[in-house]
């Protein structure tokens, strides 16, 4: 009995007192791990999506991927620090580069046109009055000889001229100053001493008199017919030596700093493919056009061969460098950010096993097109973010840290909250915003008919775009007309299917904002509505394609009151139809299709 006793005590003990207050190391420190983790609340995110915040796990609401967990980073020494593992870089496409000095070179493209060289453009006219009896020269364009007449002239005052010479001769042995004047007056209305011997010789009163041709030229202006009474001195033809013109280019006020006397600038004519010209500037407008807002660059040209013929339209290039000759700090376009009055750059920081990003403020100098020069803010040697920094803004502001939009940091976002979207929210940004991860958008096989509908209302699109990136509201008004017609002439009978369901989404809001744009000659407005237009149109030409047409989808982060908005062009280079001349070209291609 005492036996048992005991040993239901032992097998007591063992069953439920070993597990009470005495334990091993290992298994204390395990215990002590799991209650610090319980106390610390896990944050699950995408690794697509880093902007999605979850305090529990599952699936992404964006691409359906399992979320992670967050790892944290104690270790963060600076406070305004955004910290990427490797693995997020490569994700976000995020590239740095190292800071240096250089020389400030800036390519500037100019359009033109040739003209005549005005120091080579003649009046030639009438030096006798009377009546025009024949015309020798009858269109614009006929090329004149000096020398040669141009027309003939009866002239009462010019009879009465030979007269008086005819009769001062009977007296030129008695009165040689009466002869003299005579012969004069008839010098000073331009009469040849050939012609004036002649005169003396017959005897006879010559009723029409030629004009000749004071140059030699083309003709480019005929004021005068046959009947005509002209005035003495009064210009019967312009006459143009064409052997050498001025090409006149376009230089618009932001490149204007650049452009200076003597530069050289090398052209080419769209109607002469394969040839090259070049010539050095000789002369740049002190002024700014009023409406076009342009000032005129002119080069000399030899044209011997009159290749080049006034109105036609020329493409050149100036290669122009800063003056002062110092080396400066040159950063990639797409390394800085914009906010107005603010730019920023994000700067590289090292650690361990994580690369860290600090958000710097800088002063902007010279545009240099594809790249800036840095007044302040930069040094040489130091390592930037110059692809990808919208990428790390975006996890600046989702972590609280001081962003583009946010110098101060703010509240991260966590949880459910998404950054303060709601899922319908992002679903819809992505769809609108980002229409080139829509995995809904794919291509549709359309009739070659419906094609050449699109790219004409695409054309016609571009013409309203142009308006406004001249900030000419009532051209945009007139132009979105025709864009809206242009809309309405796409026969959406000829799709099938869910090409067709596809092409009648949103619709009708690209109606009504093609009937906003027209209705209204508030710039403003118009941009307004222009916002809504253009990922919906994208979509469309990206989902049925053009005839022969490359597309740039581009893009500004500071229009729709700093929310971006997009546009489409035909041509790479940025021409802002939101700011117009203030931010000509502020933005960046998001996206091409050819």
């Amino acid at each position: 009995m005492g036996v048992a006793l005991v040993a239901g005590l032992l097998l007591g003990w063992l069953f439920f007192g070993g597990s009470g207050e005495v334990q091993t190391p290992d298994r204390a420190s395990q215990h002590e791990h799991t209650e610090a983790e319980a106390g610390e609340e896990t944050i699950w995110t995408c690794s697509m999506h880093p902007q999605i915040r979850q305090s529990e796990p599952g699936n992404c609401p964006i691409c359906g991927m399992d979320l992670i967990p967050l790892k944290k980073d104690d270790s963060e020494a600076d406070p305004r620090e955004i910290r990427m593992s490797p693995t997020a870089m490569q994700l976000a496409n995020i590239q740095t580069q190292t800071v240096t000095k250089g020389m400030a070179h800036k390519t500037i493209r100019l359009d033109g046109k040739v003209d005549t060289n005005e120091q080579q453009v003649y009046s030639q006219t009438s030096h006798v009055p009377g009546r025009i009896e024949k015309l020798t020269i009858n269109f614009t364009g006929q090329y004149v000889t000096k020398g040669s007449p141009v027309a003939y002239v009866y002239s009462p005052d010019l009879v009465t001229a030979q007269e008086e010479l005819l009769e001062a001769r009977e007296l030129k042995e008695t009165q040689p100053e009466l002869f003299r004047a005579a012969h004069e007056k008839l010098k000073n209305w331009k009469l040849t001493d050939a012609q004036i011997k002649k005169i003396l010789a017959s005897g006879e009163l010559k009723e029409q008199f030629p004009i000749l041709a004071d140059v030699s030229g083309y003709v480019t202006e005929k004021l005068v017919n046959p009947g005509d009474y002209v005035k003495r001195g009064q210009t019967i033809y312009k006459i143009a030596n064409l052997s050498n013109v001025w090409v006149l280019f376009d230089v618009y006020e932001s490149d204007i700093a650049w452009i200076e006397k003597g530069d050289e600038v090398t052209f080419t004519v769209a109607s002469l493919p394969g040839e090259t010209f070049s010539g050095k500037i000789s002369y740049v407008d002190p002024v700014i056009n009023s409406k076009s807002r342009v000032a005129k660059a002119r080069v000399e040209i030899n044209n011997s061969d009159l290749s080049l013929k006034p109105e036609m339209f020329v493409s050149g290039e100036v290669k122009a460098g800063a003056t002062g000759g110092e080396e400066d700090i040159i950063v990639p376009q797409s390394a800085v950010m914009w906010t107005g009055k603010r730019s920023v750059v994000y700067v590289k920081t090292n650690t361990e096993d994580n690369v860290g990003f600090v958000m710097r403020e800088v002063l902007l100098g010279p545009d240099l097109g594809n790249s800036y020069i840095i007044e302040e803010g930069l040094k040489s040697g130091e390592e930037m973010a110059v692809n990808g920094t919208f990428s790390i803004d975006a996890a600046a502001q989702l972590a609280g840290k001081p962003s583009m939009m946010s110098p101060e940091g703010g509240k991260p976002a966590t949880a459910h909250d998404h950054g303060n979207m709601s899922k319908d929210a992002m679903e819809n940004m992505e769809s609108t915003i980002q229409p080139s991860e829509n995995k809904e958008i794919s291509g549709y096989d359309a009739p070659k008919l419906f094609k050449k509908q699109l790219t004409a209302l695409f054309e016609q699109y571009i013409d309203m775009k142009d308006a406004m990136v001249a900030s000419d509201a009532e051209k945009t008004s007139s132009e979105a007309k025709k864009t809206l017609q242009a809309l309405k002439n796409t026969d959406m009978a000829l799709l099938k299917g869910n090409a067709h369901v596809f092409w009648m989404k949103n619709l009708d809001k690209m109606k009504s904002a093609l009937n906003t744009i027209s209705e209204s000659e508030d710039l403003e407005i118009q941009r307004a509505a222009f916002v809504e237009f253009n990922p919906i149109i994208f979509n469309k030409i990206k989902a049925f394609g053009l005839d022969g047409k490359t597309v740039y989808y581009q893009f500004c982060p500071m229009a729709n009151n700093d929310k971006g908005a997009f546009w489409l062009s035909t041509e790479e280079n940025i021409r802002n139809p939101y700011y117009g001349d203030m931010m000509l070209e502020c933005g960046e291609v998001r996206e091409t299709l050819k």
